[in-house]
């Protein structure tokens, strides 16, 4: 068995691994590079003895280069959770409007295509995997068990609950020679209102795990929606928009998440009188449509989120929540707000700003110091995102140069990326030590940094840095 890394192995996006052995070849994930990361998108190995693709989530970084993996000549079945299954089409579609402006008839082919390919699987369900035919690959289920699975010919897989995002998962693979590998995909940090924490696997012979913050750790996730109440009420005082960048899935109802529960619980009555005008909009059509996903797959929701639902709340869906849908109703808002300077408070894609509708309101916001800017996780190396971050007083946007006057801020409460202190706890939680740890999507600071404290607390027998191999 080898595990071969394509993508995610300097960095944190272009997730893309390849696991051999003996019975066949398995793929992880076939995201998009983005940022200083970014890389042609073709695909630039050989796919057709490829026996499945498995995915973790939906997220660009993990699914973006799918469309060019079926390009190369691939297709074996794609195996991934329900929730996922219901996402990964809305998103590719999404992508390949914006990345190669496809017409809709174009973009529906490809889609049909995946569709076709993909084979939804509960949490908790061993899958037997058999070598692909012309046709597809047949599947064989069986409900989980304490005693290992028997495969019969590559290998058996089962998702469980990743907590990062609606549908994620870390994938545990069981191989004929009674070998474990799992990979981590993306994991949540603990302790989320949405969705419940991520539970440790029993058993890891080899654990390929992602270390975005691996270097860090987050501000308590407790307080977070105290920090973000403080942020709102200073610019109420000053006027002006709060403009938060996010992504499309996730970030964006974990925000709409504590916004309502910061309008249903925490505020004094004449904080209620000041919040009771100001919008919340969601300027995202993806984002809506994932949105109305989470409320779908409520039952993936955790303990917290689903006694809110039962007391008659609608956290993804308040009054004072405004969409907008159409390009003609987003450049109105746009200008009226850079106009009138009023208050409200925008949630729009994309998270690290490379793209998307939030591009406009900071073109247009920036340099008015009334605006408040909330970065909420992972900025990627050459992203606006972190132009921002870093301090930058100028910043190119359309080919123009923006001056940034706006207030500027980071909440690492927000990231949907387990840090340090998670990542070592998930670790930690398996049973039986890992023989190897594989580390992989994080700069080779954050690897570093996980391989020294996983090596301190004797966590396996071997740590592998992918920035190394």
């Amino acid at each position: 068995m080898n595990i071969i890394h394509h993508g995610a192995k300097d960095g944190v996006t272009g997730s893309c691994h390849q696991l051999n052995t003996d019975e066949g070849k398995l793929l992880i994930d076939c995201g998009l590079f983005q940022g200083d990361e970014s890389k042609p998108l073709n695909v630039d190995f050989p796919v057709k003895d490829i026996d499945a693709l498995l995915i973790t989530h939906t997220h660009i970084d993990h699914i973006g280069r799918i469309p060019w993996l079926l390009a190369a000549g691939f297709r074996a079945p794609i195996y991934c959770t329900e929730a996922t299954a219901q996402l990964m089409p809305m998103m590719l579609d999404d992508g390949l409007r914006l990345q190669l402006g496809m017409k809709t008839r174009q973009r529906k082919r490809v889609l049909n295509l995946i569709r076709s390919l993909i084979r939804p699987i509960k949490y908790d369900t061993w899958t037997d995997i058999k070598r692909a035919s012309t046709s597809s690959t047949q599947i064989a289920s069986s409900k989980s068990s304490a005693s290992d699975p028997i495969t019969s010919t590559i290998a058996s897989i089962r998702f469980q609950p990743a907590g990062h995002i609606l549908g994620s998962s870390y994938i545990e693979v069981a191989l004929p020679n009674a070998e474990r590998v799992v990979f981590s995909g993306d994991l949540g940090p603990s302790n989320t209102p949405l969705l419940p924490d991520p539970i440790s696997p029993e058993r890891a012979d080899v654990l390929v795990i992602e270390s975005t913050y691996g270097d860090k750790t987050h501000e308590s996730i407790a307080s977070r929606a105290e920090r973000l109440k403080a942020l709102i009420n200073r610019s109420l005082e000053d006027g002006g928009v709060i403009i938060i960048p996010a992504f499309s899935v996730g970030r964006t109802q974990e925000f709409l998440f504590d916004i309502e529960n910061l309008l249903a619980t925490s505020l004094t009555d004449d904080e209620k009188r000041t919040w009771s005008t100001i919008p919340v909009i969601l300027d995202s059509p993806m984002a809506t449509k994932v949105t109305e996903q989470y409320r779908a797959f409520k039952s993936l929701w955790s303990q917290e989120a689903k006694t809110t639902l039962d007391s008659g709340r609608h956290p993804l869906a308040f009054d004072q929540c405004i969409t907008i849908n159409t390009h003609r109703d987003h450049i109105g808002l746009v200008n009226r707000l850079k106009q009138t300077g009023e208050p409200a408070i925008v949630i729009a894609a994309s998270g690290m700003c490379n793209g998307g509708r939030v591009l406009n309101y900071l073109k247009a916001l920036l340099p008015d110091k009334r605006t408040d800017v909330i970065l909420a996780g992972y900025q990627a190396r050459g992203t606006l995102g972190r132009n921002i971050q870093r301090g930058d007083k100028h910043v190119n946007i359309d080919g123009e140069n923006i001056a940034i006057n706006a207030h500027i801020h980071t909440m690492s409460g927000y990231s949907a990326h387990a840090d340090r202190d998670d990542l070592l706890t998930f670790i930690e939680g398996i049973k039986q030590k890992p023989k190897e740890i594989r580390i992989v999507h994080g700069d080779k600071k954050a690897q570093e940094a996980l391989g020294e404290a996983i090596e301190e607390r004797g966590l396996a027998e071997k740590t592998v840095l992918a920035v190394k191999v």
